[in-house]
């Protein structure tokens, strides 16, 4: 049998109350919603209220009674809004245009960005902070700003024209005018994910690649771009949702070209329907309907990646 000496039996730990433990979990549970609550306050006043009441608008129309001279009145429509979207032949075009940017955009952008970040992050780039500064810089110009420089470069007066077999701003060139500036612009940003990526790569890695007697076409094909999938992944995801948010860019060109209608994207349809229509609950539909579009997509492209990773 064993005795315990005083010094021993010391160091034994008294066993825990049960009071005790379950008030110290009630403890960390509320410190864990305190630092939680700054969060889900932002979460459901920025996205969860607005998305809310898109919903809410989506539901109604605005409707005059008599001869009108008491105003607009808000009418329940259920459905309404989104069969009248649903069945607008102008939607369908602004989604086949925005389709049609997506499929040319975003291979051209992240190949472009993925080919640059390969290219710096190689032994025979040299001044690597300048040129990757250099491919950056269009990135912190303003959208707004792109588009003007670019619709001024797009003018006859430009002699830009003269080089194009042909027109950046007629009807067949407007969407590779806008795939232009679209790419112009977030290609650095995409080539420093990738770029910030491929520093991550383990060196010992490459060490043995090359030991193996792989080339550097060979390392960064079948050794750095595996590696820098999931970032890949990520800024497709990103980049396919901005492309379905197109703005801007078709916004400023309209100015200088009628080739770019009011409804020529979902967002330009969106917001012809909003301010230049007042039609709230159409332009609320529209919205639903782009953000649905949006994470369906989202979905998709995060299941093919789950699927390459397995």
């Amino acid at each position: 049998m064993t005795v315990l000496t005083p010094e021993r039996a010391a160091s034994v730990p008294a066993p825990a109350r049960p009071g005790a433990t379950a008030q110290g979990r009630r403890g960390r549970g509320r410190a864990g919603l305190v630092l939680a609550a700054p969060f889900a306050i932002l979460l459901t006043a920025t996205v969860l209220v607005p998305i809310g009441y898109a919903l809410y608008l989506s539901l109604f129309t605005d409707r005059l009674s008599g001869l009108g001279f008491s105003g607009p009145t808000q009418a329940f429509v259920a459905l309404g809004n989104y069969v009248d979207v649903l069945t607008d032949s102008a939607f369908h075009a602004s989604l086949g245009n925005v389709a049609l940017f997506v499929l040319i955009h975003i291979p051209i952008m992240l190949g472009l960005a993925l080919l640059l970040a390969l290219l710096i992050d190689s032994a025979v780039v040299r001044l690597k902070r300048v040129w990757s500064l250099a491919v950056f810089l269009p990135y912190a110009v303003p959208t707004v700003i792109t588009g003007l420089i670019w619709a001024y470069l797009y003018s006859p007066n430009s002699g830009l024209t003269a080089l194009l077999p042909f027109d950046p701003l007629g009807k067949t060139g407007i969407l590779p005018s806008i795939v232009n500036i679209a790419t112009w612009q977030w290609v650095g940003y995409n080539m420093i994910i990738f770029y910030t990526a491929l520093q991550a790569v383990p060196r010992d890695v490459l060490e043995a690649a090359r030991a193996d007697g792989a080339g550097g076409f060979r390392t960064a094909w079948s050794v750095k771009v595996p590696m820098i999938r999931p970032t890949m992944f990520v800024a497709l995801v990103f980049t396919v949702i901005g492309s379905l948010q197109l703005f801007t860019e078709p916004l400023v060109l309209r100015g200088f070209t009628g080739s770019v209608t009011s409804t020529w994207s979902p967002s330009l349809y969106v917001y012809e329907a909003a301010f230049i229509a007042n039609d709230y609950g159409r332009a609320a539909a529209a919205s639903v309907l782009l953000a649905l579009v949006s994470a369906l997509l989202s979905a998709l492209v995060m299941r093919l990646s789950a699927r390459r990773s397995r």
